[in-house]
């Protein structure tokens, strides 16, 4: 499938996505993250960033293009949304690690039409659907995906085992979709 071709079907199935179609955001979150792993690396590429926190960047990626995906505008492609996010969450994983923020992300790989969008989230409402979550999986939820720890970081914290943190982060991000969805925010 050529790049264009690509684009036109994650548009596809970020519309059916939004509308409810399950099947179609499981497929269109399998594909992201196959296409987004290469981009993390690629960006990542000479500074020394393991694989495992390569994989930690690509979910909370996932995670941004999740609670993000009302910001998309549906008459534009994808692609340079999707990858407008990889790379602000590139940028601040070196940041935290105290590096310089030089991302590189090839957009030229790519051949999308339309104009680079800028996701924004109003922190407000992200608060309001994180209390809604019990203590502990919002500590979770608030810790990986908001502020970047590992979920190895996480599990040792909260003496849990890396695997109980990535099922409770799992089912939390579910308990998300779900309210954001009821609520509409």
């Amino acid at each position: 499938m050529d790049r264009k071709a690509r684009d036109a079907e994650w548009s596809r199935l970020m519309r059916a996505a939004i509308a409810g179609d399950e099947g179609a955001y499981r497929t269109l979150l399998a594909d992201l993250s196959h296409v987004l792993r290469g981009v993390v690396r690629r960006g990542f590429a000479g500074v020394g960033i393991a694989r495992d926190d390569v994989e930690d960047v690509v979910q909370d990626v996932l995670l941004a293009i999740h609670l993000k995906r009302h910001t998309w505008d549906a008459s534009m492609p994808l692609g340079p949304w999707m990858l407008a996010i990889a790379r602000n969450k590139m940028i601040d994983d070196l940041r935290r690690r105290g590096r310089r923020p030089e991302v590189s992300v090839d957009l030229t790989q790519f051949e999308f039409e339309g104009e680079d969008q800028q996701a924004s989230i109003d922190a407000h409402d992200v608060t309001r659907v994180l209390n809604r979550l019990p203590e502990r999986n919002r500590e979770i939820v608030q810790a990986i995906s908001i502020d970047g720890h590992s979920a190895r970081d996480v599990a040792a914290r909260l003496g849990m085992t890396e695997i109980a943190v990535r099922v409770a982060l799992h089912r939390s991000l579910k308990t998300l979709a779900d309210t954001y969805q009821e609520k509409k925010l």
